[in-house]
């Protein structure tokens, strides 16, 4: 698919998508007259009035397009850059699913930053072609894809800059959407590795990923045990952006990739666990956030780290009751196998620091009860630095994702205290979220650190205007602008 910037519209189009605010109208400078005079006409009808309703006429005596589509924008201050996302990418989805091949859009920017909103146009489209169903076959895996994107505007090459970032982005979130759909007969820690390994290959990143073998040589007690009741072993994989010189420390990526949680010996029930393939999408929007920086090539060191295991139940799996060690060296004492993403995490992140991390950040879909606290809205933001947390949640505001500072107190540590180790892994059901960053917490070796709990916002069960069904990617664009803020620290 090939996404650009133009200033005046020539080609055959399949459609023309104009944007029309309810309280100002369409951007109609770089439009023909035929366009503007049928534009005018659904606005005087009232029509295309809240954001995604759209309306959509044939050109009877010829246009610029096949279709037009006039989608509304609703009002100018409830515009925001998560609207453009969604706005486009909806209208995108929707023209793609009727056969639509070539589209061009004509969209107004608001009263918002240009660039921001031109790049979050972008993502939508780009976000908006993901396909969950590459094991269809037959009717069923007839391809509609997109070939041509054409944004108007004269707005200069600052909008072209922002919708080339956008495509980054947006291609960058996909195949992190990709690796955590792909079930788990063809995605386990060792296929997992190889993807990391092929994107190292293609992007220019340093690669490593360590096998049964060294992580039992290098001690790393922890993602072992969690591994060791599946036939398929874990691996650490590590892929390393030097975009600051060797002698500066590096920002480190640490993501969940459990490629599919059973519960282990403490068993989930069975509804919904097919979906327990994609609790390997920490690890997955890690590699993507990796990929996305390689392209971006940013003045700063980025360290990707993805915790692989499968957590399976049989003969050889650990068991409740269970104390096992950790890179760290402290004990853990296993209350419950299904909270097993902290324990392979916690490897992670003494990893990292051990490779040179000064600063944290991890995510994970690690507990249920963020669900219940957030709902589907937003992931769980924990850290123990608050300035560097304020800075991560003021840029997830700035990129449009919802994000939520949740508590963690000196109390939540107390409710891991083990009395036959140091620390359980788990806390109850009082406070699981927090107990859960509160174990986190101590594998960080207090660097500033950040914990994004995304179990809630992974992925979506029911599908939506500008998304399909499955994985999301969600937090990932704002973790990009995170990494790229941190450039000058």
């Amino acid at each position: 698919m090939r996404i650009r910037v133009e200033n005046k519209l020539a080609g055959d189009f399949d459609a023309l998508v104009v944007g029309m605010f309810s309280d100002d109208g369409a951007p109609l400078n770089l439009l023909d007259d035929k366009t503007r005079e049928l534009v005018a006409k659904v606005k005087e009808l009232g029509g295309a009035t809240k954001p995604n309703e759209t309306e959509s006429t044939l050109y009877t005596d010829g246009g610029p397009a096949k279709r037009l589509v006039v989608v509304g924008m609703g009002k100018q201050a409830d515009f925001k850059i998560a609207s453009a996302r969604s706005i486009a990418g909806a209208t995108a989805r929707s023209l793609r699913k009727k056969g639509a091949k070539k589209l061009a859009f004509a969209l107004p920017f608001g009263n918002i930053d240009e660039t921001g909103v031109a790049q979050a146009f972008a993502e939508g489209v780009v976000l908006s072609t993901f396909d969950a169903g590459v094991h269809r076959t037959g009717e069923g895996r007839e391809e509609k894809l997109l070939d041509d994107v054409v944004f108007l505007t004269d707005q200069g090459n600052g909008i072209k800059d922002a919708v080339e970032r956008g495509v980054v982005i947006g291609e960058g979130i996909n195949f992190s959407r990709g690796l955590a759909h792909e079930p788990a007969n063809t995605m386990y820690p060792a296929i997992l590795a190889e993807e990391a390994r092929k994107l190292a290959e293609t992007y220019g990143l340093e690669f490593d990923a360590l096998d049964k073998a060294r992580l039992t040589e290098g001690g790393f007690k922890a993602i072992l045990a969690v591994g060791q009741g599946s036939v398929n072993d874990p691996r650490m994989i590590v892929l390393k952006y030097n975009g600051a010189g060797s002698d500066q420390p590096y920002l480190g990526l640490v993501g969940k990739g459990i490629t599919f949680d059973s519960g282990g010996i403490s068993i989930k029930p069975a509804d919904n666990m097919g979906d327990m393939k994609m609790d390997m999408s920490g690890g997955a929007w890690v590699l993507g956030t990796m990929r996305i920086i390689s392209q971006l090539k940013p003045k700063i060191n980025v360290l990707g780290i993805v915790a692989a295991a499968e957590n399976m139940p049989s003969g050889t799996a650990y068991r409740p009751g269970d104390v096992i060690g950790s890179l760290e060296g402290k004990t853990i004492e296993v209350l419950n196998t299904d909270a097993e993403g902290r324990i392979v995490l916690a490897d992670g992140l003494t990893y990292a620091r051990k490779l040179g991390a000064n600063k944290l950040v991890d995510l994970a879909t690690l507990t249920g009860a963020i669900v219940v606290a957030l709902g589907n809205n937003a992931p769980g933001v924990f850290g123990n630095d608050d300035a560097w947390t304020r800075k991560f949640l003021d840029t997830a505001a700035k990129a449009g994702e919802n994000a939520w500072h949740m508590p963690l107190y000196p109390e939540h540590s107390d409710q891991i205290k083990s009395i036959i180790g140091d620390i359980v892994n788990t806390g109850g059901r009082s406070a699981g979220s927090s107990t859960a960053a509160a174990f986190l917490k101590e594998f960080t070796g207090g660097v500033p650190w950040i914990h994004l709990d995304i179990a809630g916002v992974a992925y979506t069960n029911a599908e939506k205007p500008h998304m399909a069904q499955g994985s999301t990617g969600y937090i990932m664009r704002t973790l990009v602008d995170f990494v790229l803020a941190n450039v000058e620290e």
